[in-house]
Parts: C-alpha cells; structure tokens; sequence
C-alpha cells in the first residue's frame, strides 16, 4: 500500500464486509454500516451474509471480544440469486430501480431478466415485484458466509455499487440541469409579459417570486450535491 494511502477505520471495517448490499445489518448498505461500527453506533456482529467469520474478522480487526451473528438481524445461509420469471413479468422496472448492484436489465413494458454472475443475492428486488414474479434459489448448498463468497466478488460487488450510485446522482444532477434551465426560461418569460393593470403587475411579481425561489433552492442543492457528486474511487486493502 502506498504510503499516502491511509485507511480509516471505516474503510478497513468496510474491507472486510461482503458488499452484497442487503441491508440485513440494519443500514442502506455496507459503507454505512462500517461507518456505524467505527463510531460504536452498531455492533460487528449485524452482517449475516458475512456470518461467523464475517464477525470473527471484524472482532480481530477491533481487538474485541467474538461475538456470535445477531439474529434480529438473520441467519447464516447458503447464498442466494433472484431469478426471474420471464413469462410472468410484467416489466414494472421496480426490480431494476431496488438492485444495488445493476444486475438485473430491462427496459419499461419489456421482460427483466437477472445478470446470474452480478447478483449479490440481496433480495431487494422481491418485495417490490408486484406480480411476485422473482424467486431466491439457493446457489451455494452447504457453503455459508464467505465460503459462499470471494473476495472478488466482494469487490466486483462493490465497485457496481459504487459506480451504480455515482451513475444515480449524475443522473439528478442532469434532471436538476434540465429543470433549471426550464425555470430560468420561464422566468424570462414572465418579466418580458407586459403588465397593465395592477392587478396584473401583482400576479406577475409573485409568479417571480415562486420562480426566483424554486431556481435558488435549486441552486443550492446543485452545490451540495456538487460536494459528493465524485467519481468511485478505487479501494486500496493493506497488504
């Protein structure tokens, strides 16, 4: 590891995790978590994917006691892949939008299917289905935790996610974009409307107002987002 390259305690609490993004921990996904664990706001033992190593490596990582997996938050298991059935999809999109990993493709009105070799086994994308169409089938009978799972795939994993998230906020900041410009247009067209009564003078001073409003808090939110709108970086591991 380059001597620049410092890990936090979160990125090597992250390095540890599997990445399938479930959510079965308790947070949106596995950087949340970590960051959770490094402040003491959660406990190493929530990440049943990872199951009883997961847990013993994040207990060593700590210097902490081993713990065994909570069970409010599952158990151990073979893992996992959604399949989908083809004839009975309805092409809702709602699967696609709940995978954090991009492995399932589609398009609105046209059959989903699941990218076999990309998919963490997260499950995110069975509630949504409305035409309860996905199903789990089992993959790796008698292998749990990271028997079950590579590193590489935890990295794979974890890279689509990564790029996945920054591909989402690209995209609002684009529409955000498009919504401004079309505000700003409109806000040349009020002004330039003439106003003879003032009645008239009044509408169109407050239709202004709600405009000028919209576009700064518009702007405002184009600097937040600016301020995370980065591309994935890529993970550095301690030899």
């Amino acid at each position: 590891m380059s001597s620049s390259a410092v890990l936090t305690l979160a990125d090597q609490i992250e390095n540890l995790l599997p990445q399938t993004q479930c959510g079965k921990c308790g947070y949106p996904a596995c950087r949340p978590y970590a960051e959770a664990i490094a402040d003491g706001s959660a406990g190493y033992n929530q990440c049943p994917p990872g199951g009883a190593e997961g847990v013993a490596r994040l207990a060593q990582l700590l210097a902490r006691p081993l713990l065994p997996l909570n069970p409010a938050n599952g158990l151990e298991r073979p893992r996992t892949r959604a399949v989908i059935d083809e004839a009975a999809c309805i092409g809702c999109t709602l699967c696609i939008q709940a995978c954090p990993v991009d492995a399932i493709v589609g398009a609105a009105k046209q059959m989903h299917t699941v990218l076999p070799n990309l998919c963490t086994g997260c499950d995110l994308c069975v509630a949504p289905c409305p035409v309860d169409c996905i199903a789990m089938v089992e993959v790796t009978p008698g292998l749990t935790g990271w028997q079950a799972w590579s590193q590489e795939q935890a990295d794979a994993a974890r890279a689509r996610h990564d790029f996945r998230s920054f591909r989402l906020r690209r995209e609002k900041r684009e529409n955000d974009d498009r919504l401004a410009a079309k505000a700003a247009a409109k806000l040349k067209e009020v002004e330039a409307a003439d106003a003879l009564t003032p009645a008239e003078k009044a509408e169109q001073d407050r239709k202004k107002a709600i405009i000028q409003a919209a576009i700064e808090r518009a702007r405002l939110k184009k600097e937040q987002a600016a301020v995370n709108d980065q591309p994935p970086a890529k993970h550095t591991r301690q030899p």
